[in-house]
């Protein structure tokens, strides 16, 4: 198998699964139909094609840094209503929505399709379109594309419990400002994980229509020692040097 790594990191990022009307929700760390459409503006590929080759890759996410749940609200004046008059006086619709501050996390893809994973991680590096996370305002902090994220030969396990933490930071952080252990959320064959997502994308789940086709699939979150051993043995995720 091979893998891409990617980061999203920035000062505000969403990843709603199951907003309706004038609540916006977002999940704790990004979700797949969210990293997907992330890779399809890198693409360039319109909302109206399939995306059932990139559904097919296998997502996991090591959450590096949890991001801090914050809500707005948001005023629209003068909204027409349906069954009105359209001379009559209109409504103000007050809309929620909830976003993650100052979250950092590095999301890994799988595949048995090297080619693919090339094609993607090239596309982040020179995008088609603009990418931002889970929402037009809310963009990258840093360069989504890692220049060394393309494994050709590793496991999406591997992958992110291997790869070196922090990345990009400006200074690593003291010993005693560092978690003791970071959280990755790995999507497992069906039936096998204990939790379930609704963000699996079928066919064109992106096109321009009320319905949207998305499916389940399952994850399983564990929680993986930073740096050092720990009591059992596990090798921790390693810390980045100073350079």
């Amino acid at each position: 198998m091979a893998v891409l790594l990617l980061r999203l990191a920035g000062p505000m990022q969403s990843w709603g699964t199951q907003s309706r009307f004038t609540i916006r929700d977002t999940g704790m760390e990004p979700s797949k139909s969210g990293v997907i459409g992330l890779i399809c503006a890198a693409l360039g590929r319109p909302r109206s094609e399939p995306v059932d080759d990139l559904a097919k890759l296998k997502m996991g996410v090591r959450v590096d840094k949890e991001g801090k749940m914050q809500v707005d609200f948001h005023t629209a004046l003068d909204v027409a209503k349906a069954s009105e008059d359209k001379k009559k006086e209109r409504d103000t619709v007050v809309s929620t929505r909830y976003y993650l501050a100052d979250a950092d996390f590095l999301v890994g893809l799988e595949s048995d399709d090297f080619n693919l994973l090339e094609k993607i991680h090239n596309a982040l590096a020179n995008p088609h379109w603009t990418l931002y996370l889970g929402r037009k305002s809310f963009v990258p902090s840093v360069p989504v594309q890692i220049p060394d994220g393309l494994k050709e030969k590793d496991s999406l396990e591997s992958a992110l419990k291997c790869y070196s933490w922090p990345r990009l930071f400006a200074k690593v952080p003291k010993e005693n400002e560092r978690p003791k252990e970071l959280r990755l959320v790995l999507e497992t064959p069906f039936g096998e994980g204990n939790e379930v997502r609704c963000d699996q994308p079928v066919g064109a789940a992106f096109g321009y229509s009320l319905k949207h086709n998305f499916t389940t699939r399952y994850v399983k979150t564990i929680f993986h020692p930073l740096g050092k051993k720990d009591e059992k043995g596990n090798d921790g995720i390693p810390i980045r040097q100073e350079e």
